[in-house]
C-alpha cells in the first residue's frame, strides 16, 4: 500500500480522494454530501491518498491549520479494506507531514465514536465531552506530545 501527498486542488488524485470520502461518509454513513464536502477541500487543505498496491484508491485524509493547532480530518478507508492497516499508514503519514511543518502545535481531530480506540493506539487522547456532528457520536481527541 501507498500513501501519497496529493500536490494539488486540481490534481485527479483529489477527485479520487473525494470519491473515496463520498463513499464512506455520504453513501455509507449517510452524511449529507454539503456537509462532506466544505470550502476547505480545494483551498487551505492539506490532503492524502491511499492506494492499494494495485494502485486502487483505498483511503483518504486531510488536515488544515486552525486557530486551534492542526486539525487532522476526514480520514475514511473504503470498506473492503478496513483492519488492513491502511488507516495506520494514512495516520502516520499525515502525523509525520505534520510535525515536520508544525512540530510545536497542537494536533487534534474530531474522532467517531467507533474509531476512538483506533486513535488512542496511534497516541491520542480523549479531551472534552461527548458531541454530536452530522447526527453522529464524536469525541474531540488530541495527539499526546
Amino acid at each position: 500500500m501507498l500513501v501519497t501527498r496529493i500536490s494539488g486542488p486540481q490534481s485527479p488524485e483529489l477527485d479520487e480522494a473525494l470519491a473515496v470520502r463520498h463513499t464512506v461518509f455520504v453513501l455509507g454513513q449517510n452524511v449529507p454530501a454539503d456537509l462532506e464536502n466544505d470550502a476547505h477541500d480545494r483551498t487551505d487543505a492539506t490532503h492524502y491518498l491511499a492506494r492499494t498496491d494495485e494502485g486502487k484508491p483505498c483511503g483518504a485524509a486531510r488536515w488544515r491549520v486552525t486557530e486551534k493547532g492542526v486539525k487532522l480530518e476526514r480520514f475514511a478507508v473504503l470498506e473492503a479494506y478496513r483492519n488492513q492497516q491502511v488507516g495506520a499508514a494514512l495516520l502516520a503519514a499525515v502525523v509525520q507531514d505534520v510535525r515536520a511543518q508544525y512540530p510545536e502545535a497542537t494536533v487534534y481531530l474530531n474522532a467517531q465514536l467507533p474509531a476512538v480506540r483506533f486513535y488512542e493506539r496511534h497516541g491520542f487522547e480523549k479531551v472534552g465531552e461527548k458531541f454530536v456532528e452530522a447526527d453522529i457520536e464524536h469525541y474531540q481527541m488530541q495527539l499526546k506530545k
